[in-house]
């Protein structure tokens, strides 16, 4: 998962701003230092605090190549909670009812998936059965 950033150049250095992402900016003196602030910023900004309700947009499909917007990639634990959070969202379900359909004992088992973890592979498996709009491609 990737999301963009549209690069601007000032006196004293760079900013940028994701395109996707309302709020999710950073700067830095030089452009090495840029990309490495907007991943910085870009998985601090996804992984907000566990009582927030914020559904992302996902990235956009941009194919415009240009040298002011740089492709900054989603930590993959990180972008498995937002696609997770994303789906249940769509599906109208609650953390309740996809943690039953999981088989999880309790609902804290499914919250700790929509925050950055790290499930095993039999879990993801779950997971794609219940969100098949879900593919692994899209975590990295």
């Amino acid at each position: 998962m990737k999301y963009h950033f549209l690069v601007h150049k000032e006196e004293n250095g760079f900013w940028a701003e994701c395109i996707e992402l309302s709020g999710c900016l950073t700067q830095a003196e030089t452009a090495e230092e840029l990309k490495s602030a907007c991943f910085e910023a870009l998985n601090l900004y996804l992984e907000e605090p566990q009582s927030s309700h914020i559904v992302f947009p996902l990235p956009q499909d941009i194919t415009t190549c240009s040298k002011n917007i740089l492709e900054i990639p989603v930590e993959p634990e990180i972008a498995l909670a937002v696609l997770l959070r994303h789906n249940r969202s769509i599906l109208n379900l609650t953390q309740k009812q996809v943690s039953e359909k999981l088989g999880m004992k309790n609902v804290y088992s499914y919250q700790r998936l929509e925050k950055k973890s790290n499930p095993s592979l039999q879990m993801i498996k779950k997971i794609t059965s219940i969100f098949p709009a879900i593919k692994l491609e899209m975590l990295f």
